[in-house]
């Protein structure tokens, strides 16, 4: 049995791998970093496995090798070019019914739906995350806000005041992937800074949780029209049953979204599917600067495009996150 690696394959041997990842009626995803492959002796693909960032996906074996081992060869190959890279907490997006495979390869779950099974490298690994978090007030209504904060606008300070004075606790998760124009560690002190006069408040990163670096593949779902509502609910099933049950969260605060199609779809299926798991959904009028509703894609536009000395700014932006701002372009 030959094994190779590609970072990532292309031409020939990726059309092969495409094949054979067709034939057990999965896909190759987009944004492939490396995969590994296992080749039998006439040089056709009986085993594959590929990593986009800290994801492991794209996994399969043929159905006359199952039990030699293959699936354990191909992972750990990409599980040892990820500690490789840098990256040891690593996850695995999967159909519920191979759990029992990625159990064998050192996985635990993390949060499962009808449709995908997320895990995790570490035992308990967000269990131990969540009990880390400050938690200075444990009783009463404790309510959450998760945001990016890219930047942090007035329309997010309103938000989390309006938020603040409707709860006795109010937690402030901000999206720590790595994703955005701000890094994660600015996002995390802009929203500590323009919230540090609510005594009521405290902010936390996600790690990597909650609409994470975790990013969500697809390659086993059949329906791909219905990948945005899979990855909605595996969203919100993590934010309920890891985060707001250990936290005692029972009310979540959203913006009303009238700018973003898909954030409002979001919204909507946030009011639906959380309740039932005993958070309630609040959805606070969205602020307006000029009648214009605020929104951080305008204030990154007008950063990027006359950057600090654009006069909008103002409008958009509070002033701890101006401050905060000239100190990093400095």
């Amino acid at each position: 049995m030959d094994m190779m690696q590609g970072r990532p394959f292309k031409g020939r041997t990726l059309e092969r791998i495409e094949k054979f990842l067709r034939s057990l009626g999965l896909d190759y995803d987009d944004g492939v970093e490396m995969t590994a492959c296992a080749c039998d002796e006439d040089g056709e693909v009986v085993a594959t496995a590929s990593r986009q960032g800290a994801v492991i996906k794209c996994v399969g074996v043929s159905a006359a090798c199952q039990g030699e081992g293959l699936a354990a060869s191909v992972v750990s190959e990409v599980v040892t070019d990820a500690i490789q890279a840098g990256l040891t907490h690593l996850f695995v997006f999967t159909k519920p019914s191979n759990r029992q495979i990625f159990d064998d390869l050192g996985f635990f779950p993390m949060a499962e739906t009808a449709d995908v099974l997320l895990m995790e490298n570490r035992r308990d690994g967000v269990k131990r995350f969540v009990a880390s978090l400050e938690r200075p007030v444990r009783d009463g209504v404790i309510g959450a806000v998760v945001a990016n904060c890219n930047p942090f606008t007035k329309g997010h300070r309103c938000l989390m005041e309006t938020a603040a004075s409707q709860c006795d606790f109010l937690h402030v998760f901000v999206l720590s992937a790595e994703k955005s124009l701000f890094p994660a560690a600015l996002r995390l002190e802009m929203v500590r800074r323009g919230t540090a006069h609510l005594r009521n408040v405290t902010v936390h990163p996600t790690g990597d949780y909650l609409i994470s670096a975790a990013t969500f593949p697809d390659y086993f779902l059949k329906d791909k029209a219905r990948v945005g509502d899979v990855k909605c609910e595996l969203d919100l099933t993590i934010f309920a049953r890891c985060f707001a049950e250990p936290m005692n969260i029972t009310r979540r605060f959203v913006g009303t979204e009238p700018l973003s199609p898909v954030t409002e779809r979001y919204n909507e299926a946030m009011k639906a599917f959380l309740p039932p798991l005993g958070v309630e959904v609040t959805e606070i009028p969205r602020c307006e600067a000029g009648g214009v509703p605020i929104s951080a894609t305008r204030a990154r536009a007008l950063l990027e495009r006359g950057g600090l000395d654009e006069p909008e700014l103002a409008e958009l932006l509070p002033e701890t996150t101006l401050a905060l701002l000239r100190e990093y372009r400095k």
